[in-house]
């Protein structure tokens, strides 16, 4: 049963993402406001992959209003997906995704920034991307411990992503995210996490193989501000930190 499931949520899955990025092409022919477009596109794809992927979300606090910055640990993939379809923005990605195969573009395309994390020179570049868009009314959300985790604790931030933040005074969101499996089924942090070594096509089979998760999202009350980078990072660690419920 647990692999008819996973190849019908599969196979759903690929035709809904080609279908959307297809609708994107033709509608950017003849909408004029394509930050608009991006949004519905990128929204749309988002709840289509909660709905087929069984995820339930619970939400604690109150998400941001666009525009916003908002830092969040990260334990998987399926973060992306899970808190766009609560918030509107698009996010920073690190650099290596953009060569992926077709999603490399795709994810480009629909308005997501790259960063070069091991070019110094292209942090600035990518933070005045984030300012652009600040500026013109977006949301943009950052994973600033630098990679996903297997969920036992959140690692420290890196200061790097949020030099652009301090030097203009910006205020900073945070949200902390985690996931619960059914009793009978694997724990999230195997099937949900994505850490290992696992191919991305790997792990979406054991990922569809569930019955069902349930995503936790917990936002702070109030933005974080300081002029230095690293107090900042510290403090922002430290407020999600403090909301993050450990992945079992």
């Amino acid at each position: 049963m647990k692999n008819i499931r996973a190849a019908i949520r599969f196979i759903s899955f690929i035709t809904i993402t080609f279908g959307i990025y297809a609708a994107w092409w033709i509608g950017a022919l003849f909408i004029p406001n394509q930050q608009y477009w991006r949004q519905i596109i990128f929204r749309t794809w988002a709840r289509w992959f909660v709905k087929i992927s069984n995820i339930k979300i619970e939400i604690i606090g109150t998400p941001p209003h666009s525009p916003f910055l908002l830092v969040s640990n990260h334990l998987s993939y399926t973060d992306i997906p899970v808190i766009r379809s609560v918030v509107e923005g698009i996010y920073v990605a690190k650099g290596e995704i953009e060569g992926w195969f077709a999603a490399g573009k795709m994810i480009r395309d629909i308005g997501n920034i790259y960063v070069d994390r091991r070019n110094k020179r292209d942090i600035p570049r990518a933070g005045l991307r984030v300012l652009g868009a600040l500026e013109s009314g977006e949301g943009v959300i950052i994973f600033p411990e630098g990679t996903s985790t297997k969920g036992e604790d959140v690692l420290p931030f890196k200061s790097s992503f949020l030099e652009f933040a301090a030097t203009t005074g910006l205020p900073v969101h945070y949200a902390s995210i985690s996931y619960q499996t059914p009793m009978d089924e694997p724990p999230p942090s195997y099937a949900v996490c994505w850490w290992d070594d696992t191919s991305m096509a790997e792990h979406l089979w054991r990922f569809f193989q569930l019955s069902e998760v349930k995503a936790l999202i917990s936002f702070g009350d109030h933005p974080i501000q300081n002029n230095n980078r690293k107090e900042l990072a510290k403090e922002l660690w430290e407020a999600v930190s403090e909301k993050f419920i450990p992945v079992l």
